[in-house]
C-alpha cells in the first residue's frame, strides 16, 4: 500500500472530496480551528495518526506535569476554563478541558490515519492529501484549504552519544516517562534541563532516586511567581510601557533577587533575556517549581566531564515538527518545519495553505492564530454561498419571465 503512495499515477486507495479545509492534527491548535469554523458554518475533516485527541498530552507527558503559565492565558477560543480549576491545572484537568472542548463543538476528528503526504495539484487547484489507516488501507482528501495544526512538538528529538549503545542500562527519552516510582534507589543521568528536565529530576526526588543532570548548553531559570503574581503574566503586563530588554532586565534581577546566583550550581543564563530569547529563537525559559532547591541540598547534581555509575538515562531533549516528511514541495515551511515568516505573519501561506501552532507562544499563540485562520476561511466560504445564493436568485427570476 505504502509502495502504492509513492507512485503518484497509481492511486488505488479511496479518494474524498472534503468540501472545506482539511486539518491535519487533532491537538489544541486542530481543535482550536475546528471550533472556529463551526461557528462560521465550514464544514471540515481532522486527521490525526494518535488514537485520540490532545495524544502529546495524554499519551507522552509525565503524571506530575502541570501547565507552566496560569490558565487564562491556556484557554483555547470561545470556551474557558471550567471556574473551580486552579490556576495552574493539572495535566489530568487539562485533558479533560480539551474533551469537553472537543464534546462542546462536536468535533469529530478520524483517528489512526497517518499523512503521508500533502501536495498541492497545481492542474486543478485543490490539495491532495494521502492517508495510511493503522490496518495499511489507504486513502486520499480532496480539499480546497489545507491546515497544518501537528505544531512544533510532532517528533521526540533523540541525539546520538558516543558510547550509548554499549550503555548496559534502561534509556528512555522523557515522553515515556510518566513517575519515578521505579527508580526508587537508583542512579540515574537526566541530559537536558529544560522544564521537564528539572521537572522530571524534581519527580525523581521525590521518589528517592538519586538524579544527575547533563547540562549542554546555557539556560534561563525563573521563578515561577513575583510576589505571588505569575512571572509570565508579569512580563507581559510590563511589556505594554517598556521595552523587552528593559523587561528582561527586571526579570533577571528579581530572579536573581529570589533564586540566587545559578551559575554557582552550574547552571549558565544566556547572554540574551530570557523573553527576547523565547522570541527569537523559541527558546523557553525554565519556571522553577522547586527543582532548584533540589539542586542547592545537592539531591539533584551536576554532570561536569565526570565519570558516573549510572543504572538509567533519561532524554529530557525536547521534540520537533515533522511537517518536512509529509508536506510536499512548499517554500513556506523552513527545513526545521516552522513557517519561515515570523510570528505574527506565520499563519498563511499560499494557495490555501494555513498553519496553526507554530508561534513558539504555547496554547496563547495556538489560539490567536486559529482565530484569524478560521475567520480567513469563513469570510471566502460566505461570500462564495452569497454568490451563488445571488446566482441562483437571478436565474429564478429569469425562468420567472419566460413565456411557457
Amino acid at each position: 500500500m505504502v509502495h502504492a503512495l509513492e507512485q503518484e499515477d497509481l492511486f488505488a486507495g479511496r479518494c474524498i472530496l472534503v468540501n472545506g479545509p482539511v486539518i491535519v492534527g487533532a491537538g489544541p491548535s486542530g481543535l482550536a480551528v475546528g471550533a472556529g469554523l463551526k461557528q462560521q458554518g465550514v464544514p471540515f475533516v481532522i486527521l490525526d495518526r494518535a488514537n485520540c485527541i490532545a495524544s502529546l498530552w495524554q499519551n507522552r507527558t509525565y503524571d506530575r506535569l502541570k501547565l507552566h503559565l496560569p490558565r487564562q492565558f491556556c484557554e483555547l477560543p470561545y470556551f474557558p476554563f471550567p471556574q473551580h480549576f486552579p490556576e495552574y491545572p493539572t495535566k489530568y484537568q487539562f485533558v479533560s478541558y480539551i474533551e469537553s472542548y472537543a464534546k462542546n463543538f462536536d468535533i469529530n476528528p478520524r483517528f489512526n490515519e497517518s499523512v503521508h503526504s500533502a501536495k498541492y495539484d497545481e492542474t486543478c487547484g485543490l490539495w491532495r492529501v494521502k492517508t495510511v489507516f493503522r490496518n495499511g488501507s489507504v486513502t486520499e482528501y480532496i480539499c480546497r484549504w489545507l491546515v497544518v495544526a501537528t505544531g512544533e512538538n510532532a517528533e521526540k528529538v533523540v541525539p546520538e552519544f558516543e558510547g550509548l549503545e554499549n550503555f548496559g542500562g534502561h534509556v528512555m527519552h522523557a515522553c515515556d516517562y510518566k513517575t519515578g516510582e521505579a527508580y526508587e534507589g537508583k542512579n540515574v543521568l537526566v541530559v537536558g534541563c529544560g522544564n521537564s528536565g528539572m521537572e522530571v529530576s524534581l519527580d525523581l526526588c521525590h521518589h528517592t532516586a538519586s538524579p544527575s543532570m547533563v547540562v549542554r548548553s546555557s539556560v534561563h531559570v525563573l521563578p515561577r511567581e513575583i510576589l505571588g503574581k505569575s512571572t509570565f503574566e508579569l512580563g507581559v503586563s510590563l511589556m505594554k510601557w517598556l521595552s523587552i530588554d528593559v523587561v528582561d532586565k527586571i526579570l533577571l534581577v528579581a530572579a536573581r533577587l529570589l533564586l540566587g546566583n545559578i551559575e554557582k550550581y552550574g547552571l549558565k543564563r544566556p547572554s540574551i533575556g530570557p523573553l527576547q530569547l523565547k522570541n527569537t529563537q523559541g527558546k523557553t525559559p525554565v519556571l522553577d517549581i522547586g527543582a532548584l532547591q533540589k539542586i542547592r541540598s545537592g539531591q539533584v547534581e551536576f554532570v561536569n566531564g565526570e565519570i558516573l555509575e549510572i543504572d538509567c538515562v533519561i532524554l529530557a531533549t525536547g521534540y520537533c515538527s515533522n511537517v518536512p516528511s509529509w508536506l510536499k514541495e512548499n517554500d513556506f515551511f523552513s527545513k526545521e518545519g516552522l513557517p519561515k515568516s515570523p510570528f505574527p505573519n506565520g499563519w498563511k501561506g499560499k494557495a490555501g495553505l494555513y498553519a496553526v501552532g507554530f508561534t513558539r507562544r504555547g496554547l496563547s499563540g495556538a489560539s490567536l492564530d486559529a482565530i484569524k485562520v478560521s475567520h480567513d476561511i469563513g469570510k471566502i466560504w460566505k461570500e462564495e454561498i452569497k454568490q451563488k445564493n445571488q446566482s441562483v436568485a437571478v436565474a429564478s427570476h429569469r425562468r420567472s419571465k419566460l413565456p411557457f
